[in-house]
């Protein structure tokens, strides 16, 4: 329960090119291969790209999070909101933001 305050839109500690996501849901019930896809981390934001990195295993082996590693910083990835991954105009799923870097 920290709060962190900084001046101006464009300060680094609001950028982010590294996301970790639980509590997954995937489309087709099993998460997608790690590869190149776009995912959003808010709402009506543009597509970013990134890459599908891990797919951290819960219970039973089942996938239950992923990690995302984007081509450019993106603004305020906020832990508790949804990162949802594409693949073009496809939702493949998403999950809760956990952590940000």
């Amino acid at each position: 329960n920290t709060l962190i305050v900084v001046q101006g839109h464009d300060h680094p500690m609001l950028q982010s090119l590294r996301l970790h996501a639980l509590d997954a849901s995937w489309v087709a019930n099993q998460p997608p291969a790690p590869a190149r896809h776009s995912a959003k981390t808010r709402y009506r934001q543009a597509d970013a790209a990134c890459e599908l990195l891990v797919q951290a295993s819960g219970a039973a082996g089942v996938s239950n999070g992923f990690a995302l590693s984007f081509d450019a910083p993106q603004w305020a990835v906020t832990p508790g909101q949804s990162a949802v991954l594409y693949y073009g105009e496809v939702c493949l799923g998403g999950g809760v933001i956990e952590a940000a870097q």
